[in-house]
């Protein structure tokens, strides 16, 4: 084999090799995301969501009454007033029981992925 072709197939090598990283790399996350929940009629409005680390959760107050997202495990209280929206970023895993303090029958539930 000549010299130029041991300097071709090392080019080749490199690239290849070059290649094999890129797919190796760590995976990419998607970009986080915003849901929008409704709060209307006494009740949340999607019920149950699912979304990611990093996401953010709001919340708008479409009704006549004062309402709030506040979680089960304490996480977070978000207080919103008629007319006015909130929002929370997830930072964790796991499930979320949401519920409004001033009128405990609407609930929500949120499926937080990695």
């Amino acid at each position: 084999m000549s010299f130029t072709n041991l300097r071709g197939l090392a080019a080749v090598v490199a690239v290849i090799g070059s290649g094999a990283l890129a797919a190796c790399s760590a995976p990419s996350h998607p970009a986080p995301k915003t849901y929008v929940v409704t709060m209307t009629n006494m009740d949340f409005s999607p019920k149950t969501l699912t979304a990611n680390v990093g996401d953010t959760v709001q919340w708008v107050n479409k009704d006549i009454f004062r309402h709030s997202a506040t979680a089960k495990d304490g996480s977070f209280d978000v207080d919103i007033d008629v007319g006015q929206s909130g929002s929370y970023k997830l930072t964790k895993p796991g499930n979320l029981q949401v519920v409004c303090k001033y009128h405990p029958t609407m609930t929500q539930q949120i499926l937080v992925n990695p």
